[in-house]
């Protein structure tokens, strides 16, 4: 399989995943400031992707997986052993689809494109931090009755997904001071060897 990624980008929590996992995957960079975006093969990557955005997943047998919290369940029930996700049907299972979607439309959403683009004026990013602000306020108080991870004593994709957005509170000037549980939370991940590999094979700064 492979997948296709730009570094600094949601793409990163796939491959964490994957490694997670043990599973072998081929990655090909997008250079996503290019117009129209382009392989690391030159290809122009709206041919894989007409939305032209990352990560997409390459099967084996060509199929292509768009969307990053539907790629991460996939990676992980193809190795259930590694525990990533619970089973489907289980209740469990519909709680850690509850984190992916909080993750990908309460957060994900509201770092980018708001705090990625200044054309969208100062006013707007205020607005977009304030919002995310509650929204880490959620999270924050979570932790307080559960973990070390989101879904418990057991790490999961929706621990991927959430530690590669709220990873770009630094660019993105969120102020975290106010989330102790979550900041400890984040070197947590961050400590993690599989996730410092995914880091360091996408070019990304490894904190010390």
């Amino acid at each position: 399989m492979k997948l296709y990624y730009a570094t600094g980008t949601c793409s990163l929590s796939p491959h964490i995943v994957a490694l997670e996992a043990g599973i072998a995957l081929d990655i090909e960079r997008v250079d996503i400031f290019k117009q129209p975006h382009v392989t690391g093969a030159g290809r122009d990557f709206t041919k894989v992707n007409p939305n032209g955005y990352v990560p997409v997943l390459e099967l084996d047998d060509g199929t292509l997986l768009t969307e990053g919290a539907a790629i991460v369940q996939y990676l992980a029930d193809l190795k259930p052993e590694a525990k990533l996700a619970p089973a489907a049907d289980t209740r469990e299972r519909y709680q850690l689809q509850s984190w992916l979607n909080f993750v990908a439309t309460e957060l994900h959403k509201m770092y980018s494109p708001w705090l990625f683009h200044p054309e969208y004026g100062t006013q707007a990013q205020e607005v977009a931090r304030g919002k995310i602000a509650e929204r880490l306020d959620h999270v924050e108080r979570h932790l307080e009755g559960s973990g070390p991870w989101l879904m418990g004593a057991t790490f999961t994709v929706a621990d991927a997904y959430l530690f590669t957005i709220v990873g770009w509170s630094g660019y993105a000037k969120v102020d975290l001071s106010a989330f102790p549980r979550l900041r400890a939370y984040m070197e947590r991940v961050g400590a993690r060897p599989k996730v410092r590999a995914a880091m360091q094979a996408e070019g990304m700064k490894l904190a010390a």
